[in-house]
């Protein structure tokens, strides 16, 4: 009896967790169609449906995360009250999930609903049934099942073809920056500094497609949470965390925690083409899973059940705590730098910088204020250390112009030229080189010419005021013969 007892806790905890998730992805549903019928306001301007995101990527993921656990939760419930109540959360999900336009999530959620749909079935026992006695007939449905795989694929790959071709190329500049340090790794956060540094490697070398220098771009993520952890901590440790996932999902399967281990599925296919672990949702619903896939049975398993919870609220209140201590000097100096008022905002990002310390974005502004404010050497000390956090081509011709500004002629070439090679598509740097080898104390006219060419002729991905009023400016430097 008290065993039976034991067993009994242990069953409504994961049922619980189980219920808790299914809510949580159905309520991320709810505010994303209340956003796309107009009646909440979306977090990104460009995207009608974020849910509590920032744009629809993680929302599509959470949500797709979500279902297969619904589905579970339907497949397995006692009573009408509770089939009906886990049907109707996933059919909000279902309903929503589309709208997202996120196929990483599409593919997460049909194959991890698919799996639960058959362990509960017990597909796996038909299936064996099949090889024994009908064998020709499952090679019949094997083949007509990878073949509308493939037709799926080659669809999915129509849909948006540049989305696509551009994810592939990030995927293999990501490969080189793994192979410089395979073991160890290039260090928490290195992500976007290593990834520039192979991609402007790459094309360095000049031997590339042209669709490869379209489809370029600057990523802050890997799009691949396997290749971003086994950048930034070696190939060991991820292997370690795959071992982990494996061995819950199998304990869970076990257990016949189906669901649970369904939800894991879906985050493992996610995490393939995107970057769910960058938001800690998506971290606290991983630990969730893992915990009720491996939780044993019985008081020792109550027990572990509230450590995670305690851990988790203890984790969450330390976070936002130092969340809120960050934005307070971060956004009023945000708000002085978008508007001009750069001393002001310095001030600010200095006192913000012991928070701030290893973020791009805010060490490349504080640089960018100080170059406004023709205080050079201090804007590349800052710029510098941007660099290290940040795979964006602006640091590199911020800096070119601070050392052009002290006269370091040979230097400011030398960034021009890597922020050329990082993303051979932009017409910005090109625009510098032209402005450096007109200057009268480092006058190039052969290289003058070559850097005006390919300002005028070189075909921008988004025509611009800014692009014109360039193209007018090397023009009159090549009537002139002198800087503009």
């Amino acid at each position: 009896m008290g065993k039976s007892r034991e067993m009994g806790i242990i069953a409504v905890l994961a049922q619980a967790m189980a219920w808790a998730l299914a809510v949580w992805g159905a309520w991320e549903a709810g505010v994303g169609l209340a956003q796309l019928l107009g009646y909440g306001h979306s977090n990104h301007a460009l995207y009608a449906m974020t849910g509590s995101f920032l744009n629809p990527g993680p929302f599509s993921g959470f949500v797709a995360m979500a279902m297969p656990v619904a589905l579970w939760l339907y497949l397995k419930a006692t009573n009408c009250i509770a089939r009906y109540v886990a049907a109707l959360l996933f059919v909000l999900m279902f309903c929503v999930l589309p709208a997202g336009w996120s196929r990483s999530a599409w593919i997460a959620a049909a194959v991890a609903c698919l799996w639960v749909y058959g362990c509960h079935k017990r597909w796996g026992v038909w299936l064996k049934w099949c090889y024994t006695h009908r064998r020709k007939r499952l090679a019949k449905w094997v083949a007509a099942t990878g073949a509308a795989l493939l037709l799926l694929a080659v669809g999915l790959f129509l849909l948006k073809p540049d989305s696509a071709r551009g994810r592939l190329f990030m995927w293999r500049m990501e490969w080189r920056a793994i192979a410089e340090k395979p073991w160890r790794g290039h260090g928490d956060g290195a992500f976007a500094a290593a990834y520039g540094r192979a991609q402007e490697a790459y094309f360095a070398q000049g031997d590339y497609a042209a669709w490869e220098e379209r489809v370029a771009g600057t990523p802050e993520y890997a799009f691949n949470e396997y290749l971003q952890g086994a950048i930034e901590y070696g190939v060991p440790t991820v292997l370690i965390a795959i071992c982990l996932t494996l061995f819950a999902a199998w304990r869970g399967y076990r257990l016949k925690r189906y669901g649970i281990v369904g939800g894991l599925l879906a985050l493992a296919i996610f995490a393939f083409s995107s970057y769910p672990f960058r938001h800690w949702e998506f971290v606290a619903v991983y630990l969730m899973l893992l915990w009720a896939c491996i939780v044993p049975r019985g008081w020792k398993g109550v027990w572990l059940s509230l450590l995670p919870v305690v851990a988790g609220v203890l984790c969450f209140r330390a976070a936002r705590i130092a969340e809120r201590e960050r934005q307070e000097g971060y956004e009023e100096a945000r708000f002085y730098y978008e508007r001009g008022a750069y001393e002001a905002a310095i001030e600010d990002y200095m006192y913000a910088y012991q928070f701030y310390r290893e973020d791009g974005k805010f060490l490349f502004e504080l640089g960018h204020a100080l170059h406004k404010k023709e205080r050079y050497e201090e804007s590349n000390r800052y710029l510098m250390e941007a660099e290290e956090h940040s795979c964006d081509p602006m640091i590199l011709n911020i800096i070119g112009k601070n050392y052009q500004a002290l006269g370091q002629y040979k230097e400011a070439e030398h960034y021009y030229r890597r922020s050329i090679n990082r993303l051979p598509g932009r017409i910005y740097p090109y625009y510098l080189l032209a402005l450096l080898y007109s200057e009268p104390d480092y006058y190039h006219p052969q290289q003058l010419e070559e850097a005006c060419r390919m300002v005028l002729e070189k075909e921008p991905k988004v025509h611009s005021t800014a692009i014109e009023e360039m193209r007018d400016n090397v023009k009159n430097i090549l009537n002139n013969g002198i800087n503009y």
